[in-house]
């Protein structure tokens, strides 16, 4: 945020990403990163926060935050308290019940991250903290949320939304087990009716979406429970235990007065001129909310794919390039990419990026089955073989001997032959169960290992079984 260190810290070795500034040694200077700065502007003005008009017609600014900690080098924090770059804004959450519900932004303001602490303990029992310096000084947008959120569910909810469109404004690559997007949740409860929130407790190490839900719901309850008998809540920090699934004190939480904030002296005050944040404004992509309601208006898909889709760039672009191809069947684009496809991505922890099979593939995929040349349930396997292989669908086809029989001889003698072998089916489909027909389908779409048109199979039953 304040040197000019790569900010790629995850996984280097440790304390190979230092200088001078961000080790803190004497006679260093800080100097604010440019790139930083615009990247929180775009989410500011993403956030609909008030970017343009800060407070008093103040610039932006910097302050030092003092605590005493091994993980901050300085011995302070670089961050933003009075004069944050964004102040106030919203966002839109989905809720189960279909519904949508706006959660209030307080402010998102700029700061530097801390160091990394890695615990161990020696093979003589003894335990060590070291300290990896990688992290420190890599910028932070810290963005806090009112207390609108009633529920670990639209805590979640509010949390997915946020990445989403985050991870369209490229800011960030939002890997929450790479720390790239963090999340320290603040909990606290009151009792029906009553209008003044109780004491917060922090919650922190929470590294996926699931463990934040879970760690809600258990301090929700520790925290129901301790006022039942009688006990008062003290405001402080509780870490996660994702294996126990409990939260456990780490210390007492400070007051801002507790920080002993004060301008930096080291750094300027920034100005934003209106004409920078109008060409900031200018270049925000097509954000998750208006593609979700484009994709229902333009493509008739329904809330749910609309939503799964427009939430992940990597899904929309996929998405739309298959679109791009002059195929003009959406809905089915969407099925096979949320179901099979994903399916796939997720058996062989593959990212979409990085699949064999591309848009055009799909598309290509598709027009097989709306052609009746393969079934859909050839086309499961053939999709299986294009994912491992990347072969084009035609040449899986070709090469595995899965071109659909339509020929009406070839059908007729399969339609037979299942007949004969099944004269009690026979019998019960005469009778009027109609499930027996089915069953006879099923027999002549395995005997021809799944190659059969089935709506010619079914008709050819039919004909074949009213003699």
């Amino acid at each position: 945020m304040f040197c000019s260190c790569s900010a790629d810290w995850f996984g280097k070795p440790p304390n190979s990403q230092v200088c001078p500034v961000c080790m803190a040694l004497p006679g260093s200077l800080p100097a604010i990163n440019r790139q930083a700065i615009e990247y929180a502007i775009m989410v500011g003005l993403a956030l609909h926060a008030d970017v343009e008009n800060l407070p008093n017609g103040k610039p932006t600014r910097f302050d030092r935050k003092n605590y005493t900690y091994p993980d901050l080098p300085k011995g302070y924090q670089i961050t933003q308290m009075d004069l944050p770059v964004n102040l106030g804004g919203w966002l839109e959450i989905a809720l189960p019940d279909g519904g949508t519900k706006r959660v209030g932004v307080t402010r998102a303001h700029q700061e530097e991250d801390t160091a990394k602490l890695i615990h161990r303990v020696d093979e003589m029992g003894v335990a060590h903290s070291l300290v990896d310096f990688n992290r420190a000084g890599v910028p932070l947008l810290e963005i806090v949320s009112e207390p609108d959120m009633r529920s670990s569910e639209e805590a979640g909810a509010y949390l997915r939304t946020l990445r989403g469109i985050l991870l369209y404004l490229g800011v960030t690559d939002a890997r929450m087990e790479e720390g790239s997007f963090r999340c320290d949740a603040n909990c606290s409860i009151r009792p029906v009716g009553s209008s003044e929130f109780g004491r917060k407790v922090e919650v922190k190490n929470m590294n996926s979406f699931r463990s934040v839900e879970r760690a809600l719901r258990y301090e929700f309850e520790r925290q129901r429970e301790a006022l039942a008998r009688g006990e008062v809540i003290p405001q402080e920090t509780r870490g996660w235990d994702e294996d126990r699934g409990v939260t456990v004190s780490q210390r007492s939480k400070e007051y801002a007065h507790d920080y002993r904030y004060f301008p930096e002296p080291d750094l300027p005050p920034l100005f934003l001129a209106p004409d920078w944040i109008e060409a900031i404004k200018q270049r925000l992509p097509e954000l998750p909310a208006a593609k979700k309601a484009r994709y229902a208006r333009d493509y008739g898909l329904a809330d749910e794919p609309a939503r799964l889709i427009a939430d992940d760039p990597s899904l929309a672009d996929f998405f739309e390039s298959a679109l791009f191809t002059g195929y003009g069947d959406a809905k089915q684009v969407a099925a096979w990419m949320l179901g099979d496809l994903t399916r796939l991505l997720k058996a062989h922890n593959t990212e979409l990026g990085s699949s064999l099979v591309t848009p055009s593939k799909l598309v290509d995929l598709l027009k097989l089955i709306d052609g009746g040349q393969i079934s859909g349930k050839i086309a499961k396997d053939v999709l299986d073989e294009m994912f491992v292989s990347g072969k084009s669908p035609e040449d899986v086809v070709r090469e595995k001997g899965l071109l659909q029989i339509s020929d009406e001889g070839d059908l007729e003698r399969a339609c037979a032959a299942a007949i004969a072998a099944n004269l009690q089916s026979v019998e019960d489909y005469r009778a009027g169960k109609e499930r027996a027909l089915q069953f006879l389908v099923g027999q002549v779409m395995r005997e021809t290992r799944g190659r059969a048109n089935p709506g010619k199979v079914n008709d050819i039953l039919k004909k074949q079984l009213g003699g």
